[in-house]
């Protein structure tokens, strides 16, 4: 009986000049989330809360909050395989460290669209480095 090899969470950290607070609504609210990540439909900061990522050419994905710890983490199931957590972390000097998380790969599993999750998961690494960027200009500028 095989069993699938995972492949290792891509895991970002940022540290941010701004208070813990201002993160939190950038990373739980539809404003935020879209105004760095992507569109969003139907979101709210609730446990159990579907809603949907515009992920442009790849279409709708349908997501689920699993978890909710304000202003500390945020996570949700996206599409049908992965997981992605938002952590903050109160820094001094009203400084926040953000950390995300995104899981769910699979050595030998397709997404949605038919791509191996190793091919997509090296991509999507390369994908959150900009995404930081963007993050930090939405939060910062």
């Amino acid at each position: 009986m095989s069993q699938s090899a995972t492949l290792p969470d891509i895991r970002q950290t940022l540290e941010l000049n701004a208070p813990i607070q201002k993160v939190w609504t950038a990373v739980s609210t539809a404003e935020g989330i879209g105004a760095w990540f992507m569109p969003v439909i139907g979101f709210e900061p609730a446990v159990g809360r579907e809603f949907e990522l515009n992920a442009g050419p790849f279409g709708m994905s349908p997501c689920k909050v699993t978890e909710l710890d304000p202003p500390n983490r945020l996570a949700f199931h996206w599409g049908k395989d992965w997981t992605l957590t938002f952590e903050l972390r109160e820094l001094e000097g009203d400084r926040t460290e953000f950390t995300l998380i995104h899981g769910g790969w699979s050595e030998d599993a397709l997404t949605e669209f038919g791509e191996s999750h190793r091919i997509v998961r090296e991509r999507m690494a390369g994908g959150w480095a900009g995404i930081g960027t963007k993050l930090r200009a939405f939060i910062e500028g």
